[in-house]
């Protein structure tokens, strides 16, 4: 099998995070973690936009909205937590923002615990 989509763009957007992670810690509200990511993402010249609604559509009618925390270069979704451990729900969710767009790659960045946790998802 080839390259991983987007391999080299989720390498870096994960190594920001990591870098956010290093100098902030665990312990903040989700928020303070997006806020530090997207200064990050800025400055290394990634397009990025934070809070980003995302359309559900059921038979060509609008049925519901999600929030994006962060689409990246508008080719991956950042789902950003604070909690003990990524769950099935969470999981669930990057999965639902995927089929919801026309993005195909997300991550669910976890700040809450001793190390930064992320899990990487192809739709």
């Amino acid at each position: 099998m080839g390259q991983l989509l987007y391999s080299d763009l989720t390498y870096k957007i994960i190594g920001l995070a990591m870098e956010v992670y290093n100098e902030l810690g665990y312990g903040f509200l989700e928020k303070v973690y997006e806020n530090a990511l997207m200064l990050l993402l800025e400055e290394n010249d990634l397009k990025a936009e934070q809070q980003h609604s995302i359309e559900v559509e059921f038979k060509g009618k609008t049925v519901g909205n999600y929030i994006a925390d962060i689409i990246v270069e508008d080719k991956v979704i950042l789902e950003l937590k604070s909690v003990k451990q990524i769950s099935n729900a969470h999981k669930s969710q990057i999965l639902n923002y995927l089929k919801a767009t026309n993005v195909r790659v997300g991550i669910i960045l976890n700040f809450a615990e001793e190390k930064l946790e992320y899990e990487r998802f192809i739709l």
